[in-house]
């Protein structure tokens, strides 16, 4: 993977695109006081180096009628991260899954509509072939939610726009 620094016209284009993931690139420049072809030039280029991965809706799953989320340590057999992987991207409640160093192997966040559907999940997820052990945690809150906003600003504050 290539590593592009942003600059701070970088950095505020895409808190703008975070703030509002609608605006068309003529409303974008004109905000941000910058021509059209500078922020198309921008966005391709955030694009291409795979800074900026796409522009998919936020949702809320709890609204959606998957109220609870839970996360899972997994340890797998050796050799079979491929597998196991393949095996837990078939399972729709898994949304994400993060290879990791220490006790487990495998981080998995995964969503849930109960406690007994949440049951029917982890029989899934320890069913997959070269899973041998699971330890699952129920999140009770996100005071946090996932974020890149204080990353943009501070690189919005601390960096020279460059053409």
């Amino acid at each position: 993977m290539e590593v592009t620094p942003i600059d701070a016209l970088d950095a505020r284009l895409l808190l703008l695109l975070t703030d509002e993931p609608r605006l068309g690139v003529l409303e974008c420049s004109r905000r941000l006081g910058v021509a059209r072809g500078t922020v198309q030039a921008r966005l391709d280029r955030l694009i291409r180096t795979g800074v900026l991965t796409g522009f998919p809706p936020a949702l809320n799953l709890e609204a959606m009628g998957y109220g609870l989320t839970a996360f899972a340590v997994v340890e797998i057999a050796q050799g079979y991260r491929g597998p196991v992987t393949e095996g837990l991207a078939s399972i729709d409640e898994v949304c994400e899954v993060h290879a990791t160093t220490g006790q487990g192997d495998l981080l998995v966040r995964m969503v849930a509509q109960s406690n007994e559907d949440l049951q029917r999940v982890i029989d899934e997820v320890v069913n997959v072939a070269g899973v041998q052990r699971m330890s699952t945690s129920i999140a009770l809150s996100t005071p946090i939610p996932l974020r890149s906003r204080p990353l943009l600003e501070r690189v919005a504050r601390t960096t020279e726009v460059t053409d």
